[in-house]
C-alpha cells in the first residue's frame, strides 16, 4: 500500500459524519510528524492544533486510529504514524549535545521505516500488519466507538 491508496481508504473509513473528526485528527497528525514519522505532541497540544478540542476528543480519535493500525503510541507524548499512511523520510537533526559535522544527522529512508516496523516486536499487531506489502485494510463503515 502507498500513501495515496491509504488516503482514499481513510476518506472512506472515516467519512461518515460520526467519524469525520477522526479524519481531521489524522490529517493534522500527518502534518505534525517529524522526519521518521514521529509526532511529539501531547493530546492537549494536538487538540489545540485542530481548533481547541479537549483531551477526551483527541483521545477518542487516537484510540480509533490505534485500533485500525494507523497510529501507535511510542511513549507519553510521542506517537508514530504507520509509515505506509504518510511516508516521511529525510534527515533527522543531530540530537542536542552531539557534535555536529558537515552532513550530520541520521538519514531516514522511507522503506527502511516500513522494514523497521515489521521487525519491531513491540509494535501492535494491527500497526505491523498495515506495514506489509498488499496489506488488508479494515473494511466496513468504521470503528464501533461512539462519537464525541
Amino acid at each position: 500500500m502507498d500513501s495515496l491508496q491509504f488516503m482514499l481508504w481513510a476518506a472512506r473509513r472515516y467519512g461518515a459524519p460520526a467519524h469525520r473528526f477522526v479524519l481531521v485528527v489524522l490529517v493534522a497528525l500527518i502534518g505534525l510528524q517529524e522526519v521518521g514519522g514521529h509526532i511529539e505532541k501531547t493530546q492537549d497540544e494536538i487538540g489545540a492544533e485542530v481548533g481547541g478540542y479537549s483531551r477526551a476528543h483527541i483521545s477518542w480519535a487516537l484510540s480509533i486510529l490505534q485500533d485500525d493500525g494507523v497510529l501507535r503510541r511510542v511513549r507519553r507524548g510521542v506517537y508514530q504514524l504507520q509509515p505506509a499512511a504518510a511516508l516521511r523520510g529525510g534527515v533527522r537533526p543531530t540530537p542536542p549535545g552531539q557534535r555536529k559535522v558537515r552532513g550530520a544527522g541520521e538519514r531516514v529512508e522511507q522503506l527502511d521505516l516500513l522494514r523497521d516496523i515489521l521487525n519491531d516486536d513491540d509494535a501492535p499487531e494491527a500497526f505491523r500488519a498495515m506495514a506489509q506489502v498488499g496489506a488488508e485494510l479494515p473494511t466496513g463503515p468504521g470503528p464501533g466507538r461512539k462519537g464525541k
